[in-house]
């Protein structure tokens, strides 16, 4: 049964959610990250993403005060992203709480960085957050195109070792039209043995049902939450 994955973006400590990426189309909600992440648990939910959206643009980590908080008053297994670009940054997050770090922009920059992480810490806490549009990866807080393939991106990977991958639609992200579903079953059927989290665009029930058919092993969800498109109990056949 597929994962459901619950995000919380950052900005100064709030919770936020961005239309394709995009920092001048931001919007805030009224919610105290800690309250929110509480409501997913007793949503029924598991893990959490979450994402450091001013440490992506500055390439540092930054609200890792909120993970702390979060990882030590709930039970969730977090998953982090944004600004993670050195060892420092990797311990900070870890010694926050998150169980899982979620590796971009630093996994086109400092490959061999990363591959030294994955034998370092195993497969089981380094995540491959592979943004993209359009087929071609993108990295520093989506705004930078590397012109590098997606799937020769996740093969370069797959081969060092990764077995956990979030794959985020830009174009999708934020609008709540629907995920990426033929690319999704594209990664599907060439990497059969990853554990891959889709992400971006989800807004319905349906979206969900079609991504677990093509065989997603999660799916992230942000926005549909914020804005009620979703409820618990629409939700109760993924979290039994």
């Amino acid at each position: 049964m597929m994962t459901i994955i619950p995000a919380i973006d950052l900005i100064n400590g709030q919770c936020v959610r961005l239309r394709q990426g995009k920092f001048d189309a931001v919007k805030q909600y009224d919610v105290d990250p800690l309250e929110m992440a509480g409501e997913f648990e007793r949503y029924g939910c598991k893990r959490l993403h979450l994402v450091d959206l001013d440490g992506a643009r500055q390439g540092r980590v930054i609200n890792h005060e909120v993970l702390e908080k979060i990882s030590g008053q709930t039970g969730l297994q977090i998953d982090f992203s944004g600004g993670i670009r050195s060892q420092a940054d990797l311990d900070l997050v870890f010694r926050c709480g998150a169980a899982q770090a979620a590796l971009g922009s630093i996994a086109v920059t400092a490959k061999e960085q990363v591959t030294d992480w994955l034998a370092r810490y195993g497969a089981g806490r380094i995540i491959l957050a592979a943004d993209f549009q359009r087929g071609s990866v993108r990295i520093g807080a989506w705004s930078e195109n590397t012109r590098i393939d997606l799937l020769d991106f996740l093969a370069e990977f797959h081969q060092a070792g990764i077995r956990t991958v979030i794959c985020t639609d830009i174009e999708k992200d934020g609008l709540l039209q629907g995920p990426s579903v033929e690319m999704y079953r594209l990664i599907r059927r060439t990497f059969p043995d990853l554990f891959l989290i889709a992400s971006g665009g989800v807004s319905t029930i349906q979206d969900i049902r079609t991504l677990n058919n093509l065989g997603a092993d999660g799916v992230i969800v942000g926005k549909a939450f914020y804005e009620g498109r979703l409820d618990p109990g629409q939700l109760k056949e993924f979290l039994c």
